[in-house]
């Protein structure tokens, strides 16, 4: 049997690609060091999925993958993962949907999800479940006799408590983590916020500094901050093709200065917020026109899903405007990719940056921040400006912490990056370095399975899980 298995809604193509998110490239790595199976959903649908997972062997650990029907993609992915987990997670209850058939095809999936990973799991093996899509099945394998240790990660923010409330199905989700052992967030915050939910809706207690009693289980929760792969990306950054690429970019810039982002096409990432603040900048401080570009990789995203086709017109519409209006016969201060592109194109990009900026409105951790401290030139390095609202901020104190809903102060924060002396960016980019270094993605995966292997003294749920809802009344 497997001695780590790993649930996540998606799984990294087969091909090696690490274009992926930064769920997939910090997965990857701990399989790559521990072994086992990684389970997701293969990311197609067919009429009639088979019943057992596809499992491939691909060198240092097995990939499974199940199928979906079309309708359990049109309900569990895009319905109840994208429009009301996704929003509420991120604090925006005026995009979320509610929609009960939505939730009957989440758990369906759920189980589907459970079934397959009983074929895998042993009495001594450790099982790590991820994300907000999969929830429930920790409880699914419970009630299906699994003792082995079992683990959850939340890779996204748990909101404030009156937030998280107003999803409907918000109690039964509780109640299906309280039959893990261990539940990690990216923050201090998040744990917070889930301690409070639990507490103000009387589920359970405090019994601890990391234990709660949610009904009859006791539950370890924690903050596990994600690192990226900290030697890696610096590596793959200064290696020969790619440093020459960023050569090039920089080149092409001539005497500009690049501000890089790279961010999937989300209403989270605060792009829209950030395109304004490069207007104000060039509004405020003319003589920054002409002298600093802004270089966005918005990749592809949810396309299927209303709310990303309006803001992917949105940041086209506005990009527009504003290189209308300030851009010059050989100068432009936005240039927007609407594009998926690999790691290697990622990190000339964050290598050439004179700035990274890093502004989403809410984010449970955003390793392309820890990414962009990882690529620089030690020597020359580039200034982060980044969000405080992103939860690499708790870790990162010497970057320029900022929040993206001022973009006047925003602005002004981009302008001292742009003029920072190299003797400040590099006693900055030093201390990011050096915590980066140790905090990568290999020390979070070590210790949250050491953490979930040590938290086995408390025994399992036992109660049965609540009652899977089959149908929507009116």
């Amino acid at each position: 049997m497997r001695r780590v298995v790993i649930a996540s809604n998606r799984v990294p193509a087969l091909d090696g690609n690490t274009n992926a998110g930064g769920l997939a490239v910090a997965l990857r790595a701990v399989l790559q060091e521990r072994g086992g199976l990684w389970l997701g959903w293969s990311g197609r649908t067919t009429a009639s999925p088979a019943r057992r997972a596809t499992i491939r062997d691909i060198g240092s650990f097995a990939l499974g993958t199940l199928d979906l029907t079309r309708l359990e993609r049109d309900r569990y992915y895009d319905g109840m993962a994208n429009r009301a987990l996704w929003p509420v997670l991120h604090g925006r209850l005026d995009l979320a949907h509610f929609d009960c058939a939505d939730y009957t095809a989440y758990r369906a999936v759920n189980r589907r999800f459970a079934d397959a990973l009983l074929a895998e799991i042993g009495p001594t093996t450790t099982t790590w479940i991820h994300d907000y899509h999969l929830m429930p099945v920790g409880r699914l394998l419970r009630n299906r006799s699994v003792r082995g240790p079992v683990g959850f990660f939340l890779h996204v923010p748990f909101p404030p408590a009156e937030t998280f409330a107003a999803l409907p199905w918000a109690l039964e989700l509780v109640d299906d983590l309280a039959a893990y052992d261990l539940i990690g967030f990216q923050t201090r915050a998040c744990v917070q916020n889930f301690l409070d939910f639990v507490e103000r809706h009387r589920l359970g207690r405090r019994v601890g500094e990391e234990l709660v009693t949610i009904g009859w289980a006791t539950v370890r929760v924690g903050a596990f901050p994600v690192g990226a792969d900290t030697h890696g990306f610096a590596a793959l950054a200064a290696s020969p093709p790619v440093a020459a690429r960023a050569a090039r970019l920089r080149k092409a810039a001539g005497s500009r200065m690049t501000v890089a982002s790279v961010d999937r096409l989300d209403y989270s990432k605060g792009l829209v917020e950030r395109f304004r603040t490069i207007e104000r900048l060039v509004e405020a401080h003319p003589e920054w026109a002409g002298r600093a570009t802004l270089f966005q990789v918005a990749a592809p995203s949810r396309l299927l899903v209303p709310e990303y086709r309006a803001i992917q017109s949105e940041l086209e519409a506005l990009s527009g405007r504003i290189n209308a209006r300030y851009g010059m016969v050989d100068w432009a201060p936005i240039r927007l990719l609407h594009r998926t592109v690999d790691h290697a194109q990622v990190a000339a990009l964050l290598r050439a940056g004179r700035v990274g900026m890093v502004t989403p409105l809410r984010d449970g951790m955003n390793l392309v921040a820890k990414e962009f401290v990882a690529a620089q030139d030690p020597d020359d390095p580039g200034v982060l400006v980044l969000s405080r609202f992103a939860g690499a901020a708790e870790e990162l104190p010497s970057a320029l912490q900022v929040n993206p809903h001022d973009i006047e102060s925003t602005a002004e924060a981009l302008r001292s990056a742009l003029r920072m002396p190299l003797d400040e960016r590099r006693a900055r980019w030093r201390a990011m370095m050096d915590h980066l270094s140790v905090h990568d993605v290999h020390h979070w995966g070590r210790t949250f399975l050491d953490t979930l292997g040590r938290t086995r003294q408390f025994p399992p749920a036992t109660r049965p899980a609540p009652r899977d809802r089959e149908i929507c009344l009116a």
